[in-house]
């Protein structure tokens, strides 16, 4: 179809001449290497009419009078919305916080949020933060911020509401799975910066390694906690917590699978352009050795934590334990503008080393944990010597720190399960020698 200036009305005209060099500005390079009447042969012709009447129309007759640059910005930003969850188009503010963020500095409340079925969506608090500590959960739906309703907010609009000056409230409305009313929570926004890792030994010889989200400095920090952890005393097994991890930067979770796999691919991605076309395997060195791996994972697991759960899974390097993770198996590329401004677009999928995909699938366990605290009924305790009064003490009381840890283990039953099921595989292991 040949677009001819003749056919097209005067509002059409004027429209046509501010798309055509946005088209060639935004476009790939092989479409920039074409000629503008190249690019307007393959524009419909139909729609870009009623585009410049209903951008005409708003111009007219909007309430408020309307500028051409916060139309065409907001066009581009429906555009992108529309498409899926996860691009969009990000001004100069926006832009920079999602590269903070990557980096482990921002400022806010600490969630990663989402939209599913048009709801905005916690897809997980993140460790030590404003939201983890008020309870917040994975899948709560936020229904108002601030008294504003959600369903009327694009997902980066959200997000720039939760968004403020360290010290600032927020108060939110939370509608939580199985509960009629609305939760809520006020919260006071501090400048959030998330270690992404932590590790501790909860038993002599068996390790707790957590990554909390992917940054650019994961890996690095996550081979660290590895050799301090063997530097104390070899291990006999390891608890690599994903649980309630958002995801973040693809080459982290690479970097982060590398430590525990000495070859074979950890993830590829198939997209419609070339070179969003990428696999990733493993490099021979490995910190972790053969150390025995139980990997933990709940619906909060997204993206990047995702894609680390599903190499192990599929190189059968360690067990899967918790529930079905997030699925969000979709790659976004952050594509800087001219202008400052940014363009997140979803480009790719993800798919782990046996070619399943993650999007809307998620990983599924190999053995199912739900979470939960163990707890003793009532009279169903019985009386051991140490009840008694008087009794001969054997050796020192427990050292604070194992009480410490074993109350942990009680009120977190799917981390106390791993526990255990590392130490089966060692008692099964050495029967074999």
């Amino acid at each position: 179809m040949t677009l001819s200036v003749t056919k097209v009305s005067a509002p059409a005209k004027r429209f046509l001449a501010t798309l055509l060099p946005l088209v060639l500005l935004t476009a790939p390079l092989p479409l920039v290497a074409q000629s503008a009447n190249s690019v307007a042969d393959d524009l419909p012709l139909e729609e870009i009419q009623t585009f410049a009447e209903v951008f005409e129309r708003i111009k007219r007759g909007y309430v408020e009078e309307v500028d051409d640059r916060t139309l065409l910005r907001n066009a581009m930003r429906g555009m992108l919305s529309e498409l899926d969850p996860h691009s969009a188009y990000l001004d100069e503010e926006e832009y920079r916080s999602l590269r903070e963020s990557t980096q482990g500095e921002f400022g806010g409340i600490g969630i990663e949020v989402g939209t599913e079925n048009g709801q905005l969506m916690v897809i997980t608090p993140i460790d030590d933060t404003p939201a983890s500590r008020a309870g917040l959960l994975s899948r709560d739906v936020i229904v108002a911020i601030d008294g504003t309703p959600t369903d009327s907010l694009s997902l980066q609009e959200a997000v720039n509401l939760m968004r403020g000056e360290p010290g600032s409230q927020l108060r939110i409305s939370v509608l939580r799975a199985g509960e009629e009313s609305t939760r809520e929570f006020t919260l006071t926004r501090e400048v959030i910066r998330s270690e992404s890792v932590k590790h501790e030994v909860l038993e002599p010889g068996y390790g707790y390694l957590r990554i909390s989200q992917f940054q650019s400095r994961t890996p690095e920090q996550a081979r660290r906690s590895l050799e301090g952890m063997a530097r104390e005393q070899p291990l006999e097994g390891l608890i690599l917590d994903l649980r309630n991890n958002p995801g973040g930067v693809l080459q982290a979770a690479v970097g982060v699978a590398d430590l525990f796999l000495d070859e074979g691919l950890i993830v590829y991605t198939e997209g419609r352009l070339s070179d969003t076309e990428m696999s990733f395997s493993a490099s021979p060195e490995t910190p972790a050795g053969d150390v025995p791996l139980v990997v933990l994972i709940n619906s909060g697991s997204a993206s990047a934590a995702e894609i680390v759960a599903g190499a192990l899974q599929d190189q059968r390097r360690g067990v899967v334990m918790g529930t079905e993770s997030f699925g969000k198996g979709s790659v976004q590329q952050i594509m800087p503008l001219g202008n400052g401004e940014g363009l997140k677009l979803t480009t790719a999928l993800y798919y782990t080393p046996n070619g399943r995909s993650i999007q809307a699938q998620g990983i599924e366990p190999d053995v199912e944990v739900v979470r939960g605290r163990l707890e003793i009924a009532e009279g169903q305790r019985r009386i051991r010597e140490a009840d008694l009064d008087g009794h001969l003490s054997g050796q020192d009381a427990m050292p604070r720190e194992r009480a410490e840890m074993s109350q942990r283990l009680r009120e977190d039953y799917q981390l106390s399960e791993a526990l255990n099921l590392l130490k089966a595989l060692n008692v099964v292991d050495r029967r074999r020698r």
